[in-house]
């Protein structure tokens, strides 16, 4: 039977000499940068985090692969652009993978296989989730070296497209599909803070407090004198959010849905925009307004900022929600309020780029750990991109640009009786950075021991 690996394939000749082609380099892998990911995970420590909350029900006589080995190998695969179980058939046996997870390359022994990866995915109980997903928001706060002494905190949630009946999933109208409709909170420099699983709903205003509950609950364990301010859009202007904000000392800025009454106490400023725009035969003029208003739900009047904008198509009104005082509303909309669009690219950076949107277990604890398992992913990519000098373009590339660039570098790993040599392509493009980002990544010195 002929061995397809080493079976040779033709490409077209040059200056007519033939060219052949085979599967037989030796011990090559395509993933050589998953290298770096080893070191940002090393010093993050993610991993060892993660699989302290996963409690381990197997036989301990017949256990081959921990469970901190087995989560970094998934993590690192959905790095690299591995978001299935079952990319581990052959990547299991990958030199740059089994030596990043702590394996030789040659004598070690292979990586978890698909089987045993979608058993872990589905071992944690509903108790296990939480705990992961609080797991994360800890992650977070370790990410400064000091409570800072205030956050932004955006919350958002998108379309997650299901491909069968999952617990969780529903019909949604407005995106015409059966999904999830999952929250992402970040802090304002990208950061990911929790990821939590929901049906494909738009949430109530209830839902809302009680997710806010639980993570400022949390928060406040560790940063109780850190002044935080929630930032949405309209999906999480409810009357329970802002009531929660207001009793618990925290800032919002909520998009708000306009009304015929609202609108009303803004058409003068909207008057003076649209004649202003007419006269000076301009594009785009834009005005501003502040009011105060309680629609039917709310228990009293709250601050109100209205964007106008007047164009050659007609009047746009934008209001947002908010207790913050003593801003121009002007500063309000464009400075504030607007930046939380950043976390669109946040999302689409864990979602398409990370592809977390593979959440395709049946059941719905196994689907949150998942995400779980993305974020972490997500946390290596973003060392990794901090660790790139602000002068390098690459410290401002999106994921799928860093994978390409960095992580997808051909490698021979070759092992010896005293030592394993890496030999990356000499032709690497950004070896230079490859090379710096191996030092700058590298695990901080343990402090001495008093």
């Amino acid at each position: 039977m002929m061995d397809d690996t080493t079976a040779t394939f033709p490409f077209p000749a040059v200056s007519r000499k033939k060219i052949t082609a085979a599967f037989d380099g030796g011990r090559l892998s395509s993933d050589g940068g998953v290298m770096l990911l080893a070191q940002a995970e090393r010093r993050l420590g993610i991993a060892e985090r993660l699989a302290r909350l996963i409690p381990d029900r197997r036989d301990p006589g017949r256990v081959t692969h921990a469970i901190p080995d087995m989560l970094r190998a998934r993590i690192f695969a959905i790095a690299c652009g591995y978001e299935d179980c079952n990319d581990f058939g052959p990547l299991r046996a990958d030199p740059a993978f089994k030596l990043a997870c702590g394996h030789l390359p040659e004598s070690g022994a292979d990586l978890a296989s698909q089987p045993t990866l979608s058993r872990l995915e589905n071992a944690p109980t509903i108790r296990d989730a939480i705990r992961l997903s609080y797991a994360l928001v800890d992650q977070w706060m370790d990410s400064y070296a000091t409570p800072p002494d205030g956050v932004v905190l955006d919350i958002d949630d998108t379309c997650d497209v299901v491909h069968g009946h999952q617990q969780l999933s529903l019909f949604n109208a407005h995106y015409d599909e059966r999904c999830f409709l999952p929250i992402h909170v970040y802090d304002s420099t990208g950061r990911p803070v929790a990821v939590v699983l929901r049906p494909g709903k738009t949430p109530s205003g209830r839902e809302v407090r009680a997710h806010l509950r639980r993570l400022v609950r949390r928060i406040r364990t560790r940063w109780p004198t850190t002044h935080l301010t929630i930032r949405g859009d309209s999906h999480y202007a409810r009357p329970e959010a802002m009531d929660f904000c207001e009793q618990n000392g925290l800032s919002y800025l909520f998009g708000l849905a306009g009304s015929r009454p609202l609108t009303s106490k803004v058409q003068d400023t909207a008057d003076a925009v649209r004649t202003q725009r007419a006269v000076e035969d301009r594009e785009v003029v834009r005005g501003f307004a502040e009011t105060t208003h309680r629609a039917k739900s709310w228990p009293r009047e709250r601050r109100v900022i209205a964007r106008i904008e007047a164009t050659r198509l007609g009047l746009d009104i934008r209001c947002v929600v908010t207790n913050l005082t003593g801003t121009s509303p002007r500063v309000i909309y464009e400075s504030l309020y607007c930046a939380r669009g950043q976390a669109e690219n946040w999302i689409k950076f864990h979602k398409a780029q990370l592809a977390s949107d593979r959440t395709s277990c049946r059941r719905a604890v196994a689907n949150q750990v998942r995400l779980v398992l993305h974020t972490a992913a997500y946390w290596l990519m973003l060392s990794v991109r901090e660790a790139i000098p602000a002068a390098r373009d690459l410290a401002r590339a999106e994921f799928a640009t860093l994978r390409l660039r960095l992580l997808k570098i051909a490698v021979r790993v070759q092992e010896t009786t005293s030592r394993i040599r890496l030999a990356f392509a000499s032709g690497c493009p950004d070896a230079d950075l490859v090379r710096r980002l191996a030092g700058a990544l590298a695990p901080r010195p343990q402090a001495a021991s008093p």
